[in-house]
């Protein structure tokens, strides 16, 4: 009995330490990295494998400032500036949760933005919206986990002396 537990309180560490950031790192870059796929042309990786990858120059679509101009209409920001931040903001972060690099502040950004979304874009989608600020929030709080390059850095870190 004393066996089980100790491999139960093992395989609960490895979950709570490895796999649950992991898992929660690729959900949220796969939501974002699918949105800000839709906002460029000239650059196509889909991760879904659904189009053949082009490895070009990405632009914003003309439907991305189209939505940016008449459907989002953001408060302060003209749809053109708005609609690049996007694209930038939903390609950059992402990558950067799949590397498990600035996973913190990546998370926030994401949030940040979702927030956006929710406030002023879509309001009744606040189902999907807590479901991605509630995996945002445990990343900010508990970082990527043991499988990101965060916690490699971390470990290799030499604390320095006081001299």
């Amino acid at each position: 009995m004393a066996l089980l537990q100790t491999l139960a309180a093992k395989g609960q560490k490895v979950v709570r330490e490895s796999l649950l950031g992991l898992l929660a790192r690729i959900a949220l870059a796969a939501t974002f990295w699918l949105s800000g796929q839709s906002k460029v042309e000239g650059l196509t990786i889909d991760i879904l494998g659904g189009e053949p990858l082009r490895l070009g120059i990405p632009h914003l679509s003309s439907g991305a400032l189209a939505l940016f101009a008449t459907e989002y209409q953001l408060p302060l920001l003209p749809p053109a500036i708005a609609a690049s931040l996007a694209a930038v903001a939903e390609h950059l972060f992402p990558l950067l949760l799949l590397l498990g690099l600035a996973t913190r502040f990546s998370a926030l950004a994401l949030w940040v933005m979702t927030l956006v979304i929710q406030i002023f874009v879509y309001p009744d989608a606040w189902p999907v919206h807590s479901m991605w600020m509630s995996v945002q929030i445990y990343l900010m709080s508990y970082g990527g986990g043991k499988l990101a390059l965060d916690s490699l850095l971390c470990r290799r870190r030499v604390p320095r002396s006081n001299v």
